[in-house]
């Protein structure tokens, strides 16, 4: 995958939220997927747990802000924003690892206490 399709990824990955779309949702991970959100909880293993793990997301009406520019290297892309939920805020920085067909097998989510604002 080059630059510009790991962005469009990220792009689609904004767009569920916005939409609340779970149908984006299936259509960027694979069914491999194993979601870490944040990084050091458990794991969500397999597109069901992925697929639980984010309608419940989008139901809450979780919205994205980007606040920085995806970086890509190798099969990954990091990206920097804001989740936004009623008045509470949250910094975090995802990173989606991509198979060669150009699905997410892989979402770590980096956040802590200290990145609520």
């Amino acid at each position: 995958m080059d630059h510009q399709a790991k962005c469009d990824v990220v792009n689609k990955y904004q767009q569920a939220f916005a939409a609340a779309d779970i149908e984006i949702i299936r259509g960027i991970f694979a069914d491999n997927a194993v979601v870490e959100d944040p990084y050091g909880t458990e794991p969500k293993v397999g597109i069901s747990a992925v697929l639980e793990f984010y309608e419940g997301a989008l139901s809450s009406g979780v919205k994205l802000e980007m606040t920085g520019t995806p970086r890509t290297a190798g099969d990954s892309v990091a990206f920097p924003f804001q989740v936004a939920m009623g008045d509470m805020r949250i910094e975090v920085i995802d990173v989606f690892q991509f198979n060669e067909a150009g699905k997410v097998i892989s979402m770590k989510a980096y956040w802590g206490p200290e990145n609520a604002l």
